[in-house]
């Protein structure tokens, strides 16, 4: 036993052993999916929830404003809306006289067709010998036909008078029409003006209540991601992204595009920010690691992410790819971390991330005691001081 090991009363400094991580148990693994369902599902609740809060807010005044509350000469534009409603109404009761007075006509047609084909299949049946224009029957159905085309003509004279009558209608409506228009239009940046100042108090109450929960969100996120409540902190995390990010883009206001626009380039600056400093950030972190001692940097990592990364074929350091069928590697080229040893006990070649050696069982140095005796899996070795 070393003297570093012996203190002045000569017995021996025991060092604690690192707290044991686990490699990756199945249990732990599903566990761990069940709580990410359990984020899920208390994320979905929130948003139900926030959904309804949301939807359910005041929208700044229950009155319904029209473009007419805003046309300067009200009183006039009440009368062209009154007059416009009046023809409106005569026009549409001549367009129900046009179409009775269009089916007579249409019935008389087919009168007057019907007797003429009789009268022509009549003549042509009688004696070409014989004199019809001196004929009393002849005489009479050619009057008859005569009397049928005048009713026709007279029915087509009514229908003409009646479309006369729908056009003078249908002018005097285009033109109020038209002074509507004209007034609409004046009264139209006064409406505008209001409807926007209207979305951008209801867009600032809504955002009064998910900004904070955002903040909220971004506290817990930093705070809590490593305790035990991390599957409702996740959660939460997720409720406050959809609702800033989802609910309240049908409030945000529109002014042409521009504020939607302007918000999606704000946005991407600041994800595109985020994303540069944390690049920044874990170069220089990398960069610290490597500085450190190849022992130094194995006790700072994660048990089971350095066997993951191994598994990928990177380094567990500095993460750059490598070559592990090759079994003359024993340390990474790039940042020079020890990856691999031979066993003390049996010389097997084995992970310097291993706790113990995966032959005789043997616990690397992280995890046995400076003075700790080791009895080999071979009874016939003598038994190994450390």
């Amino acid at each position: 036993m070393s003297e570093q090991n012996m203190n002045k009363k000569g017995k021996a400094n025991f060092k604690p052993a690192p707290k044991a991580k686990t490699a990756g148990r199945q249990p732990e693994k599903w566990f761990n999916v069940f709580l990410w369902i359990v984020a899920i599902i208390f994320a979905g609740f929130l948003i139900g929830l926030g959904s309804k809060i949301v939807a359910d807010l005041p929208m700044i005044s229950t009155e319904s404003v029209e473009l007419s509350d805003f046309v300067f000469d009200r009183p006039a534009y009440d009368a062209l809306q009154q007059e416009k409603d009046h023809q409106i109404d005569a026009k549409r009761d001549i367009d129900h006289e046009w179409e009775q007075k269009k089916h007579e006509l249409d019935n008389q047609q087919t009168t007057y067709a019907t007797a003429r084909e009789s009268f022509e299949n009549w003549l042509a049946t009688r004696s070409v010998t014989e004199q019809s224009d001196q004929n009393p029957e002849v005489i009479k159905r050619t009057s008859e036909l005569d009397e049928l085309k005048a009713q026709e003509k007279a029915l087509q004279s009514e229908l003409s008078a009646i479309e006369k009558r729908q056009l003078d209608r249908r002018q005097a409506v285009e033109n109020i029409e038209r002074k509507i228009t004209l007034m609409e239009a004046d009264a139209m940046d006064g409406y505008n003006s209001h409807n926007n100042r209207t979305e951008l108090q209801v867009f600032i109450y809504r955002l009064m209540i998910t900004l904070p929960l955002l903040l909220l969100a971004g506290y817990l996120f930093k705070r809590y991601r490593h305790t035990n409540a991390w599957p409702f902190v996740w959660g939460f995390v997720f409720f406050a992204l959809f609702a800033f990010f989802v609910e309240l883009v049908p409030y945000l206001p529109n002014y042409g595009g521009y504020v939607r626009y302007g918000v999606g380039i704000i946005v991407t600056v600041v994800v595109g920010k985020y994303a540069i400093g944390a690049m920044n950030a874990y170069l220089e972190r990398k960069r610290v690691e490597e500085a450190l001692s190849s022992n130094e940097r194995q006790q700072q990592m994660d048990y089971d992410e350095a066997h993951v990364k191994i598994g990928k074929g990177i380094c567990p350091s500095c993460e750059r790819s490598l070559d592990f069928s090759n079994t003359d590697l024993d340390f990474c080229p790039h940042c020079g971390i020890h990856l691999f040893e031979y066993c003390p006990n049996c010389t097997t070649r084995k992970s310097t991330f291993n706790h113990y050696c995966f032959k005789c069982g043997l616990a690397s140095r992280a995890e046995r005691l400076d003075e700790q005796v080791f009895t080999p899996a071979n009874p016939n070795t003598p038994p190994t001081q450390i």
